[in-house]
């Protein structure tokens, strides 16, 4: 067990200092950006491994939900440089990688699904109060909440993308 605390911490370091790594030697400021993010999730990642998953949540929702989100928005909504406006097209490699990657992700989100105990609810409790949601958010429903959130930042981001690509046809 201590082997196993003592890897998780280690993954949490690597996690740190690569993505510190990315944030200062990125040719890309988005890239940059997403360096940054690696790097607070590492360390969000240290606050809940030495027992603050308040602290780690905090540090998830301000510092990678809000900080990096408003980076990469000011990016990619900004004036973009002359330098800059050469066409991307998806070559075969970048599909080959994205259709692979898709297809891990789903491979092991169903085994998760198919292997995964269900049980029947418990009866629904009816406490509304702001304590009783606070303490469920923070630690019974604390993954589902950020996964909810990745997947609107990933919406918006993507909705971002496409609106950028159509307003650059429109110039031409």
């Amino acid at each position: 067990m201590q082997m196993l605390t003592e890897g998780v911490f280690v993954i949490f370091i690597i996690f740190i200092f690569a993505g510190g790594y990315v944030a200062v030697s990125a040719r890309y400021l988005m890239n940059a950006v997403l360096g940054l993010a690696l790097s607070l999730l590492g360390v969000a990642g240290l606050y809940f491994r030495l027992g603050s998953p308040f602290l780690a949540l905090m540090q998830t929702l301000i510092y990678v939900g809000a900080v990096c989100v408003i980076i990469a928005f000011g990016i990619m909504v900004g004036p973009k440089s002359r330098h800059h406006e050469e066409r991307r097209i998806m070559g075969r490699r970048n599909f080959i990688l994205a259709a692979s990657a898709v297809a891990v992700g789903f491979v092991l989100l169903a085994g998760n699904v198919i292997g995964a105990g269900w049980v029947p609810a418990a009866a629904v409790n009816r406490d509304f109060s702001v304590a009783f949601l606070g303490q469920n958010l923070l630690f019974n429903f604390c993954l589902a909440f950020e996964l909810i959130s990745v997947l609107l930042l990933t919406a918006i981001l993507g909705a971002l993308i496409i609106a950028n690509i159509g307003r650059e046809e429109n110039r031409s």
